[in-house]
């Protein structure tokens, strides 16, 4: 067993800013758990679009709002208790609402890294 903290992991590598928002990686593939968990927080008025071509990605909403859009333009509140769920590798933009962050609990599988940051140049998805 073992205990790890947000302000912890604040003070390593496995503390991200991703360029819309920031990302306490809690797990990662060091320590073989076989699945990534991060405190994903999304800057407040971003649009982002993501894609994660070598990882399934949930994402359980804790606090905030926003919304996710697929490439078909459906687009899906987010607000607490609400879960999202990438099962094939989905292409997506992800907006936090314009006054408040969306924190949420992210999952990933296969396990990240914990370094992986995004390139939002606007040009295409960040992917990895």
């Amino acid at each position: 067993m073992f205990i790890r903290s947000l302000e912890e992991v604040a003070t390593t590598e496995n503390f991200v800013d991703w360029g819309n928002g920031t990302s306490h990686r809690l797990l990662t593939q060091t320590d073989g758990m076989g699945f990534t968990v991060c405190h994903t927080v999304v800057t407040k008025g971003s649009e982002s679009l993501l894609e994660y071509k070598n990882h399934l990605e949930a994402c359980y909403c804790i606090a905030g709002r926003g919304e996710v859009e697929d490439m078909d333009g459906k687009r899906y509140r987010i607000v607490p208790g609400v879960i999202y769920v990438l099962d094939k590798h989905d292409k997506h933009y992800l907006r936090a609402d314009a006054d408040v962050d969306l924190i949420l609990v992210s999952v990933f599988n296969p396990p990240l890294k914990g370094n992986e940051r995004h390139k939002l140049d606007g040009s295409e998805s960040s992917a990895y």
